[in-house]
């Protein structure tokens, strides 16, 4: 339990840790997109909608991360503006003005979150849709609506799509592919062995594509070939494979996924959680079986990892998928027996025939 709490921590920091880069990545670009504005010019003054998008990315930092970033306009700068923007939404001093009624905040909210989700709505767009809501709405205030919350007109947010969309408009054909290490006894002496492994998203299946002392280009072009063959490659009918930035993966291993269908997407750097479904399956096989056993040479390796990709796809549940076996064996009617795999290392219950 202790170590599935830890487990669980890791995985919330990780993916704290890469928010926080997204968010410093947009204020730079945002900051960067203010500065050549004015290139030419010999102050650099903003205007309030300048000045307010730049202090709702630079309250998503932190006066932290902007001290870090080292940006053009000082921590203090900018979460000054941030108070004057608070400042400024709760003034009760003015008096009423005369004109149409202000917009509930519950419809506020709603826009906004209708933008975020939409991110190639305009603000007709987004006035049409309210308007079949029933929801009677200028165009003009749904722009000002979003410019306070810095966000930016359509063309500029549809061409920032942003990680989690594509996972979400591909899940059907992504798969990730990755290796690990483990340490094997052999006539040699400890020798590290290099385990290439694939993993299909929406499955979670996964498959060992290769098992070598040290993996090489010619090897790793075969892998590419076995992994896209039309009739019984582990890649056939998906369109995406996420991998990392080793140089094991050369551009003549990219071509042959390349011809095969496949497009090779790199990840970013220092981004622990841009393939977390491989991740999660190395760091299981690792902690529940390699770390726990004397490996005896390649023969003995290949026999513990084949055991314990069965175990993973028949007898182990997945919390990821609602804590269901990827492929159950068939269920019985009999009493409650224990099957074990690696000496016990590994169980399973089930009810027999």
């Amino acid at each position: 339990m202790k170590t599935r709490t830890m487990t669980m921590l890791l995985v919330m920091l990780a993916g704290w840790i890469n928010r926080h880069q997204q968010d410093m990545l947009e204020y730079l670009k945002a900051e960067n997109a203010i500065l050549k504005e004015k290139i030419g010019k010999k102050r650099i003054i903003l205007s309030d909608e300048q000045r307010r998008k730049l202090a709702v990315l630079a309250k998503k930092i932190g006066r932290k991360g902007l001290d870090e970033i080292c940006g053009v306009f000082s921590p203090e700068t900018l979460l000054k503006w941030h108070r004057m923007l608070i400042a400024r939404k709760y003034d009760g001093s003015q008096s009423p003005r005369i004109g149409r009624p202000r917009i509930s905040e519950e419809l506020r909210n709603f826009i906004i979150k209708m933008a975020k989700k939409n991110r190639g709505w305009g603000y007709i767009r987004i006035q049409g849709v309210l308007k079949y809501l029933g929801f009677k709405i200028c165009h003009s205030t749904i722009a000002n609506i979003l410019k306070k919350e810095g966000l930016e007109p359509q063309p500029d947010r549809q061409k920032k799509t942003t990680w989690a969309e594509f996972i979400k408009s591909h899940w059907q054909s992504l798969t990730a592919i990755d290796f690990f290490t483990t340490e094997v006894y052999t006539l040699k002496g400890l020798t590290r062995y290099m385990v290439l492994v694939a993993i299909d998203y929406v499955t979670r299946k996964v498959e060992i594509a290769g098992i070598i002392e040290q993996a090489h280009g010619t090897w790793m072009q075969q892998m590419a070939r076995n992994l896209t063959d039309p009739f019984s490659g582990f890649l056939k009918n998906k369109r995406y494979v996420i991998r990392d930035r080793d140089p094991l993966y050369t551009d003549a291993f990219i071509k042959i996924l390349k011809v095969g269908g496949i497009e090779a997407i790199k990840s970013m750097p220092m981004a622990p959680n841009f393939s977390p479904f491989i991740e999660r399956f190395i760091r299981s096989i690792k902690s529940e079986c390699l770390d726990k056993m004397l490996i005896f040479g390649e023969a003995h390796l290949r026999h513990i990892v084949q055991n314990y990709v069965e175990h993973y796809h028949f007898e182990g549940p997945h919390q990821s998928l609602n804590n269901n076996i990827i492929d159950p064996p068939p269920k019985g009617q009999g009493e409650i027996v224990c099957h074990e795999r690696l000496g016990g290392l590994l169980k399973f219950y089930k009810r027999a025939a």
